[in-house]
């Protein structure tokens, strides 16, 4: 699986715990930059059985030897090699030397326990002699005869096998096709081999038979009637050769199809018998490996599953099943099946909320897999301390939403939703309507908006649509989809922000601006185009206009769009807000605000941003018409994995500068886009907004909640708060009528407060504490099953229902105050309630500007979090604004750093390291100390199958597998020194650090007292053996020594 990493940010109080060479490595490769130390792909790789070490083989010549005991693994030594390419490398089974083959041809021996040369070398001018007058090429295979380990097998890429006797020194046999070969397999008997070449052909050969191959098999050839060498295929990459008690061998290979399947997908082909199985696979393979009953060589395999290592997946076929089913992997191999586009983080979620989405998760699971259990079951899960449930949703470029469990330090697939399913798909782009915003991925998922205690979810799209999801365990047909069309346009531009932070003195409250309820609109939209020929009050997509089959899970409660305007296009949506006690979504862009009743499918607020400021507004606004262009085809989906942030603009607002309205998203799909573009799209919290050239007033945060709203208020009371992207704050009143009967009858009513607040920069986060300094969470109804039509159980969906309105007589005294938690892109303020008296202020950075910040509860309190763009993390505490922590993590390198990161409860954070990965850090103390007991291990100590039984006649007359004296023949003694120029031994950088990182953890004490025990078995047995021994001798010389006492006892001494 591709467990995601905790990473350790280091505060005052842990920076001890760190040693000098983890600080000068964190330094040469920063944390956030997951680039390998040499920046090459691993050629092969090979385990020591039973060790607990991993020999890997780089594409610039050096040997790495892992240690995977410890949770940590570490490099315990290296070796470069500086005047040959290595190409092959082969371990045997129970064996210390590795047998590395070389571009020349040649073949080096490695001891792996002190990862030095050996001085025996066989060098290809004696492996081959005179049997062919060109060089053979390089080494492409090496393997010892199964039933004689001093016979090696090495295969040369020209054509040439050669059968070497390592105590001769000399080849036995040579064999030669015309073709390349690419790989070679043993059978278990060691009296055949099999090899693949370049032309799609297998040929199979008698040890004994060097002149021709006894038969030569095209598994995909076409078979010529005129008995001709049938056509060539694609080169056969990779052949295994496994045998069965009771049945056919196996023969399993990858490659050779023929040329003429154009656009097949690359395959895995099993021959057993007079069967041949082509299994496709959606990516590249880049390697298999065969699963048998034996590691032993010399007896029969018995394989039973075959592990495909491919491009981005990892796929188990099971071989003793009819049809050749694979198994079902436990572990999501790749987040990024579709580009990721946002994602969020929820720590301490309600405990029922994972087995309720497993649980209609589980039937999306599709049939086929094999009945079996997943076969590999190493390794050890680490014990964290932590047990509380926490999910990450990510939002994908096709539209799909995915909800993982992501507690302790698993990542497990929970859910998929795939939000595309409610709009018309057009077959064609000739039937694609002209409307759409961006040319690709128009469901792609820009902000998702989630109440984890109702189940409600709410996303924005990037063609600036909303949809409301509810959660419901039983399947439902819906008829009609429910759909809002919202006109949103801003005619006026603003100009620079006044340089006075407080707003000016405010006249007598602005009254009510209330839309009045607009009614669904129907399918399709009627008006199309206005009367100067524009397009008007057109949707970007089009929503279905048929029964829609919504299975358990999520279901579409509403649709919402913005439409075109007079000829120009919506803004894309840069702020979201979904409230299930109230019925409420609001979203808002540079354009505007609106707000829907998703309860009664209503519009109750639809202003632009100067309408929120009435007559107090402290800008000059000029009017301004429309664009008439259409939105540039290249203004959609932008790659942000290629853009990079130039060092003097890290300092800078993406807020406060002229940028593109380009939405930038975290995809790979578009690699020649223009890299200086470093614009990108705010989410629901982030700074960075999605505007035109002209700067505009954006929405950047919205929160509801339930508090004061003006200053002579006695009582709080439902409200809505707006924050903009150049800082200011507003509050909108919401009337909720009395009781949940009247709350599905009669209207809402909104109007805004009057009450403005400023900051500097782009609001980015809202909070509210009460007196006592706790978070005070907006309300929220507890879910229930709302498809279930029984009276009964729409009656206790009414007792459940939370109030929303509340009585001045149960409300709270003037006197219990609360405090309104504002955090912008370059400071923080705690209001104090009612008065509206700023109580503590703190500026967050000053060359800089804040991209994510949250609040956050962490250890039984709550703060302000912060991640600023020159890589800095920051936390504060609440209500007092004091600096708590200030780490330098991670500078913003990539844009997709910013789109994606997120700050949780307890004290975690993570965010897109790569399109392939989730990064997750702590800035918790708690964690950081339990942080190696959350660590897995690789290493699991197993007890070695016993060999195979010889035979009575087998052993009588010397048959069955010889056996090999290596110490012997490769030891400095009898074979020398190697030349010190030939490599260059390096010793490892993480091994003593890593040996004692995994010594304090309980579980890494176990495995390795178990492994001591182990190894050391044997050495008291002997022990005891000899003890016994030597008891049997005393007790023999004691029994002598008394016979003698007794004979001379009573004789005299002239006697003797």
């Amino acid at each position: 699986m591709r467990k995601f990493n905790i990473r350790k940010v280091l505060d005052g109080l842990t920076a001890g715990s760190s040693s000098a060479s983890q600080q000068q490595q964190q330094q040469q490769h920063p944390p956030g930059n997951r680039e390998p130390e040499i920046q090459e792909t691993l050629q092969s790789e090979h385990f020591q059985l039973c060790k607990g070490a991993l020999v890997s083989a780089l594409a610039d010549d050096t040997l790495h030897l892992w240690n995977l005991r410890q949770k940590r693994p570490a490099v315990l030594h290296s070796l470069k090699f500086c005047r040959e390419r290595v190409t092959f490398c082969h371990l045997p089974f129970q064996s210390k030397w590795l047998y590395v083959g070389t571009e020349r041809g040649n073949i080096h021996i490695v001891n792996v326990e002190s990862f030095t040369l050996s001085g025996y070398v066989i060098m290809w001018n004696k492996a081959i002699e005179l049997s062919s007058k060109s060089h053979p090429g390089p080494v492409v295979h090496i393997s010892d005869n199964p039933m004689d380990e001093g016979k090696l097998l090495i295969g040369f890429e020209s054509g040439t096998v050669v059968l070497w006797d390592l105590k001769s020194k000399k080849a036995d046999y040579r064999y030669t096709y015309d073709e390349a070969i690419h790989s070679v397999a043993w059978h278990h008997e060691g009296k055949q081999f099999i090899c693949s070449h370049s032309d799609g052909t297998l040929t199979i050969w008698n040890v004994r038979s060097p002149t021709k191959p006894v038969q030569t098999i095209t598994p995909h050839g076409k078979q010529l009637k005129d008995g001709k060498k049938p056509e060539p295929c694609k080169p056969i990459l990779k052949v295994e050769f496994k045998t069965t008690r009771s049945g056919e061998p196996f023969i399993i290979l990858s490659g050779g199809l023929s040329y003429d399947t154009v656009g097949r997908r690359p395959c895995l082909t099993v021959m057993h018998g007079k069967s041949t199985a082509v299994l496709e696979m959606d990516y590249s393979i880049v390697d298999f490996l065969t699963l048998c009953e034996t590691p032993y060589p010399n007896d029969f395999q018995e394989p039973y599953a075959v592990v495909v290592l491919l491009e981005k997946d990892l796929v188990l076929i099971d071989l003793a099943q009819n049809g050749y089913p694979i198994f079902e992997n436990p572990y999501p191999l790749s987040i990024h099946e579709s580009p990721v586009t946002c994602c969020e983080y929820f720590a301490d979620c309600p405990v029922d909320l994972i087995p309720a989405l497993y649980s209609v998760g589980a039937r999306q699971k599709r049939q086929g897999y094999s009945k079996k259990e997943w076969p590999i079951n190493g390794g050890n899960w680490g014990l964290g301390a932590q047990s509380y449930p926490e999910i990450i949703i990510t939002g994908h470029a096709d539209g799909s939403i995915k909800f993982w469990d992501a507690s302790a330090i698993t990542l497990q697939v929970l859910y998929k939703l795939k939000t595309s399913k409610v709009f018309e798909k057009s077959r064609n782009k000739d039937d694609r309507q002209n409307t759409d915003i961006v040319d690709e991925d128009p469901y792609a998922i820009q902000i998702i908006s989630w109440c984890p205690e109702s189940r409600m979810l709410c996303i924005a799209g990037v063609s600036a649509h909303v949809i409301i999801y509810r959660f419901s365990k039983q399947e439902v047909v819906t008829e009609v989809i429910p759909m809002l069309e919202v006109r949103l346009l801003y005619e006026i531009n603003d100009v620079e922000t006044p340089e006075g932070e407080q707003p000016p003195p405010l006249s007598t409250p602005v009254g009510s601006s209330t839309s009045q309820p607009i009614p669904p609109q129907s399918h399709p939209s009627t008006s199309s185009s206005s009367s100067d020929g524009l397009r008007d009050n057109v949707p970007c997509l089009k929503v279905k206009n048929s029964p829609l089959k919504q299975s358990p899970g999520y279901q579409t409660e509403l649709v919402i769009q913005l439409v075109w305007v007079g000829g120009e296009p919506p803004q894309q949506i840069t702020s979201l807000a979904l409230n299930s006690s109230y019925g409420l979504v609001v979203f808002g862009n540079s354009n505007g605000i609106a707000m829907v009743d998703y309860l009664q499918k209503a519009v109750l607020l639809n202003l632009s941003t100067i309408e929120l400021y009435g007559s107090n507004d402290p800008y000059r606004r000029e009017p301004r018409s429309p664009r008439k262009s259409r939105q540039p085809s290249g203004a959609g989906l932008c790659d942000i994995t290629e853009g990079t942030v130039v060092p003097e603009d890290r300092c800078k607002s993406p807020t406060s500068a002229k940028m593109s309205r380009k939405l930038s998203l975290p995809t790979d799909l578009k690699p020649d886009l223009d890299v200086k573009d470093n614009s990108f799209s705010r989410s629901r919290s982030s700074s960075v907004t999605s505007i035109d050239k002209e700067s505009r007033e954006a929405i950047s945060a919205l929160h509801f909640c339930e508090t004061f709203t003006r200053k002579a208020d006695s009582s709080p009371s439902p409200c809505l708060w707006v924050g903009t992207t150049v800082g200011t704050a507003f509050v909108i009143t919401l009337n909720l009528p009395l009781g949940p009967e009247q709350r599905l009858l009669q209207p809402v009513i909104v109007s805004p407060s009057g009450t403005i607040l400023r900051l500097k920069g782009a609001i980015l986060r809202m909070a509210f504490l009460d007196a006592a300094g706790c978070l005070m969470p907006p309300a929220y109804e507890p879910w229930t099953e709302h498809n279930v039509p029984e009276e009964k159980d729409e009656k206790e969906k009414l007792k459940k229902r939370r109030p929303v309105s509340v009585s001045p007589s149960s409300s709270q005294e003037i006197s219990e105050n609360q405090y309104a938690v504002i955090c912008s892109e370059k400071q923080a303020k705690v209001i104090s309630l009612p008065t509206q008296n700023c109580a503590y202020k703190q500026n967050i950075t000053e060359t800089s500007f804040v991209l994510r910040g949250d609040i956050v509860a962490l250890s039984n309190s709550v703060c302000l979090a912060c991640f600023c763009a020159n890589g800095h993390i920051m936390t504060f505490s609440l209500p007092s604004l004091r600096p708590l922590l200030d780490v330098y993590y991670l500078p913003l390198t990539n844009m997709r750093i910013a789109r994606t990161f997120c700050f949780a409860n307890s004290g975690q954070a993570l965010y897109l390291v790569s399109p392939t990965e989730i990064q997750r850090l702590t800035y918790s103390q708690e964690t950081c100390e339990n942080l190696q007991e959350m660590l897995g291990e690789l290493f699991t100590p197993v007890e070695t199958p016993e060999a195979p039984n010889r035979g009575f006649f087998k052993g009588l007359f010397g048959g069955g597998a010889q056996s090999l004296d290596r110490e012997e023949l490769f030891g400095e003694s009898s074979s020398g020194k190697a030349s010190r120029s030939l490599a260059q031994h390096i010793p490892g950088p993480g091994g003593i650090e890593g040996v004692k990182g995994a010594a304090s953890g309980v579980v890494g004490e176990l495995a390795r007292a178990r492994l001591a025990l182990d190894e050391r078995g044997q050495k008291l047995s002997d022990l005891e053996e000899r003890t016994a021994a030597m008891m049997s001798s005393a007790d023999s010389f004691s029994k002598h020594a008394h016979e003698m006492m007794l004979k001379y006892k009573d004789k005299k001494w002239y006697q003797f």
